[in-house]
């Protein structure tokens, strides 16, 4: 099994006709994904990637036409959030938004929309989902990847790609990996994530790396400890990072005192996750405890 999506995930491209939306396309069709269609306002009619993939003008349009279930977007920020708002009006069930610095206001108004229509949002500002051997919707390489037991969510795209390698080097593979992104507002926060791993049965232990900022880390964690059945490695990005500044992304700045790292990664151990000091650990001691 997996988390979001699978060899079944259908999938329309939002911007499918701009420079990214064309070479990410390009990279996930290489893997495997099935896209089905792309919408570029002002350009249905066309057919792109080899002659492959239609092209339509709206989501509703794209939808009806190939019953996609899962959308992409690779849309100037300043349209973002409108795009996020389109795909959602259109029934589609997954949207993964890679575009980074949507203004706030527009994302207010799109999470309530994706909330309340139960949508499943990942992003913005990520480097989308990876379900290894099946299906990718984002820029994650996806030769990185192995198939195996372990579910991977992270704040940060780089220490995405950083967690699946030092697994890979320990033996160990993925089912699914995410990246929620780092934005103050994303659809998918890292303890919804981390319910749906506990809901597959073939996830067996689950890497969970956050960063300063916020209290999503410190929310996962106290549900962890009531709730999670299966073992959990983590690692809290920023521990060098001063009160005040941001460090690398808009959400990751610290204004209380459980948003530092080492806040966040005492809490985690009291909940019963185990914490690294470095994400080159992470493979080493998820095989210390993982049983499989």
């Amino acid at each position: 099994m997996s988390i979001i999506i699978n060899n079944d995930t259908k999938v329309i491209v939002q911007g499918i006709t701009g420079s990214e939306g064309t070479f990410h396309s390009e990279q996930m069709l290489k893997y495997g994904t099935k896209i089905v269609a792309g919408v570029t306002p002002g350009k249905g009619g066309k057919v792109v990637l080899d002659d492959k993939i239609p092209v339509f003008n709206n989501m509703k349009e794209a939808k009806n036409s190939t019953n996609a279930n899962a959308s992409i977007i690779f849309v100037p920020p300043r349209f973002a959030g409108n795009a996020i708002i389109e795909a959602a009006e259109a029934n589609i069930e997954t949207i993964v938004c890679i575009s980074e610095g949507i203004p706030i206001r527009d994302m207010i108004k799109a999470k309530k929309i994706t909330d309340d229509r139960n949508i499943t949002l990942i992003g913005p500002n990520c480097p989308g989902v990876i379900t290894v051997d099946e299906c990718k919707l984002g820029i994650m390489p996806g030769f990185i990847a192995k198939k195996g037991n372990i579910g991977v969510i992270s704040k940060s795209g780089t220490l995405t790609y950083e967690a699946i390698d030092q697994l890979v080097k320990n033996g160990l593979g993925q089912t699914t990996a995410l990246g929620i992104g780092g934005d103050p507002i994303i659809g998918t926060d890292m303890k919804k994530a981390i319910q749906l791993f506990e809901n597959d049965n073939d996830t067996k232990g689950i890497v969970v790396i956050g960063e300063i900022g916020g209290t999503m880390e410190i929310d996962a964690a106290y549900w962890v400890k009531d709730h999670s059945t299966k073992p959990i490695v983590g690692f809290i990005a920023g521990k060098t990072a001063p009160p005040g500044r941001r460090m690398g992304h808009a959400g990751a700045i610290i204004s209380g005192g459980d948003e530092t790292a080492d806040a966040k990664m005492k809490i985690m151990d009291n909940c019963g996750i185990h914490v690294c000091e470095s994400p080159s650990e992470i493979g080493k001691k998820m095989n210390e405890i993982i049983n499989i």
